[in-house]
């Protein structure tokens, strides 16, 4: 296992964000485990994405 910081896709509803966190990484098969304040994270953005509330969110683009 190797520290790193990794980039992850959060969906809520219709809406998708991207995250950098960091993660412990398997050399071998590439699991990535996170902290329990990271998951907790992830889980806040997934909520606000879900409620559409994004105006503090900086877009990166649409979709078609």
């Amino acid at each position: 296992m190797v520290e790193k910081e990794v980039e992850k896709l959060l969906r809520g509803g219709v809406n998708v964000a991207t995250a950098t966190a960091p993660a412990e990484v398997c050399l071998h098969c590439g699991e990535r485990l996170y902290s329990a304040e990271t998951v907790s994270r992830f889980q806040q953005v997934r909520a606000t994405l879900s409620c559409h509330e994004v105006a503090d969110l900086k877009p990166l683009g649409q979709s078609f």
